[in-house]
């Protein structure tokens, strides 16, 4: 075998050498467990029966607030005070968040009055007479549509022509 194709002995017994090391570690760890609760120095321990958070994760509030990390990053987080842990990581105080909260809580905007459903109706009364008139007078939706497109006539919304449905739901809308 050439021996490029294999690591040079020094880096081989450094690998060993950590292994033992790593094995060293765990069986001393192993051993303090083996010796029991007696080893362990005594603490009172009780248990709690309210646990009050301090702080949150950028995660958690953006869980918290329904919204996504980057908006907390973009948002919160530059506006509060934070708390920069040892290894990195931001934490928000829960007092903080809710300060936040309640700077940007917006009074419930009112209801808009209810609007008429529907195009608003701009024909002028003789346009409309004039239809009414004319299908009294018996001629079809066809006949008095053509009538007002000859002569012009524009339609509630400036068209230029009119349709028998139209004609039909000008009647339907203001019966007399």
């Amino acid at each position: 075998m050439h021996p490029r194709c294999y690591p040079p002995q020094e880096l081989l017994y450094d690998t060993l050498s950590a292994r033992r090391k790593r094995r060293r570690e765990r069986r001393r760890n192993q051993s303090q467990i083996s010796r029991g609760p007696s080893s362990l120095p005594h603490l009172d321990l009780r248990e709690a029966q309210h646990v009050r958070r301090l702080a949150y994760s950028r995660r958690q509030a953006a869980e918290a607030l329904g919204v996504s990390i980057a908006t907390v990053d973009r948002r919160l987080v530059p506006t509060v005070r934070t708390v920069k842990t040892p290894w990195g990581q931001r934490l928000i105080p829960v007092d903080e968040l809710e300060r936040f909260i309640a700077e940007h809580v917006e009074q419930p905007r009112p209801r808009p009055a209810a609007r008429p459903t529907g195009r608003p109706v701009v024909l002028p009364t003789a346009v409309v007479d004039r239809i009414y008139d004319e299908h009294q007078s018996g001629k079809s939706f066809g006949e008095i549509a053509r009538g007002l497109t000859r002569e012009g006539v524009p339609t509630a919304h400036g068209g230029r022509r009119w349709w028998p449905s139209t004609i039909r739901a000008v009647l339907a809308a203001q019966p007399r």
